[in-house]
C-alpha cells in the first residue's frame, strides 16, 4: 500500500558519505613529488596575475593537473620502469621550471637595490682583494671556477647516478627532497625581485681579466638558455648547495661525495660573483635558502 495513502510517514533515506582517506592520498606521492606539485601549483597561480600569452597560461595551469595525474598513475603502477622514471623525472622538471620563469617578467624597477649590491661586490672583489687573489695564478683559477659553473647542470643527475652506483636507490627521494625544496624556493622568489645580472647593468665594471674558453662556453649557454626574470636569489648557487647538503645527508657513509659537491658549490658561488653573473647578495641568499631546505628536510623526514 502507498505510504502516503496509508498515513504512514515515509521512511527516511540515509546517504552515507565516505570520509576522504587523506593519509592514503598523501601516500600516493613521494615527499619530493609533493614539492614539485606544490611548486607548479604556485607557478599556475602566478599565471593568473602575470600578463602571459594564452598558450603560456594554459600550460602553467595545466602543468600541476598533469603532474598530479602522472603521480597517481605512477603510484598505482608496480612496474620497475615506472619507479625509475619517478627517480629521474624531477631533474628534467627543474630545468623546465627554470625556463618557465621567463614568462613571469616584470619591469626592471630595482636599480637602487642593485646599486647597494654593487657596493657590496666592490668591497669583496676590490677592497678585500678577491679579484686579485683569483687572478694571482693567471688563468688557472678563473678556468677552474668557470668549469665548476659549467658542470653544475650535470650535478643533479650525477647525484642520482651515484646512488644507483652505490646500490642506494631507495634513498633517491631522501636526496631529491632537500634539493628540490631549496631549488624551487629560489625559483619561487625570482619573479618578485626583478633584477638583472651585473655584467649587463654595469658593463665593463669588475669583469674578469681572462676570457677563457670555459667562460665563453658559459656565456654561450647563458645567451641561449638563461632567463631574464631576475638574478635574486641565485638559482645556480641554491641548486649547488642544496645538492651538496642533500648528498651529505643521504650518503653519510661516503663522505667524500658530499665534500666534493660542497667544494663544487663553493666554486660555483665564487664563479657567479667573479664572473659577474650574479651579485654576491644573490649567492648569499641562495646559500641561506639551501640551509633552510636542509633544516626543513631534517625536521620533517627522520629517515
Amino acid at each position: 500500500m502507498n505510504e502516503k495513502l496509508s498515513g504512514v510517514p515515509p521512511r527516511p533515506v540515509y546517504v552515507t558519505v565516505m570520509p576522504v582517506d587523506w593519509s592514503r592520498m598523501f601516500g600516493l606521492f613521494r615527499p619530493s613529488e609533493w614539492v614539485v606539485l606544490l611548486y607548479f601549483t604556485y607557478a599556475g597561480a602566478l599565471a593568473v596575475t602575470f600578463p602571459l600569452q594564452p598558450g603560456q597560461r594554459f600550460v602553467a595551469l595545466a602543468a600541476p593537473v598533469l603532474l598530479f595525474a602522472l603521480g597517481v598513475a605512477g603510484s598505482w603502477s608496480s612496474r620497475r620502469w615506472t619507479s625509475i622514471v619517478r627517480d629521474w623525472l624531477p631533474t628534467a622538471l627543474v630545468l623546465g621550471a627554470y625556463w618557465q620563469l621567463d614568462w613571469y617578467q616584470s619591469p626592471h624597477q630595482m636599480v637602487g637595490l642593485e646599486k647597494i649590491f654593487l657596493r657590496f661586490d666592490e668591497t669583496i672583489l676590490n677592497q678585500a682583494g678577491l679579484h686579485k687573489a683569483i687572478e694571482s695564478m693567471g688563468a688557472v683559477i678563473p678556468s677552474l671556477l668557470e668549469i665548476a659553473y659549467t658542470l653544475l647542470y650535470a650535478i643533479p643527475p650525477l647525484c642520482i647516478a651515484a646512488l644507483y652506483l652505490y646500490r642506494k636507490r631507495d634513498r633517491v627521494d631522501r636526496f631529491l627532497f632537500p634539493f628540490l625544496l631549496g631549488t624551487f624556493c629560489a625559483y619561487a622568489l625570482l619573479p618578485h625581485f626583478p633584477t638583472s645580472s651585473p655584467r649587463f647593468d654595469f658593463p665593463g665594471l669588475d669583469l674578469p681579466s681572462y676570457s677563457t674558453v670555459w667562460r665563453r662556453l658559459n656565456e654561450w649557454i647563458l645567451g641561449r638558455g638563461d632567463i631574464h626574470t631576475s638574478v635574486f636569489p641565485s638559482g645556480h648557487v641554491t641548486a649547488a648547495f642544496s645538492a651538496a647538503f642533500g648528498m651529505m645527508r643521504t650518503l653519510p657513509e661516503k663522505p667524500a661525495v658530499g665534500r666534493v659537491l660542497l667544494v663544487m658549490a663553493i666554486l660555483v658561488a665564487v664563479a657567479t660573483v667573479y664572473g659577474r653573473y650574479h651579485y654576491a647578495a644573490d649567492a648569499v641568499a641562495g646559500f641561506v635558502i639551501s640551509i633552510f631546505a636542509l633544516g626543513f628536510s631534517m625536521m620533517v623526514r627522520r629517515d
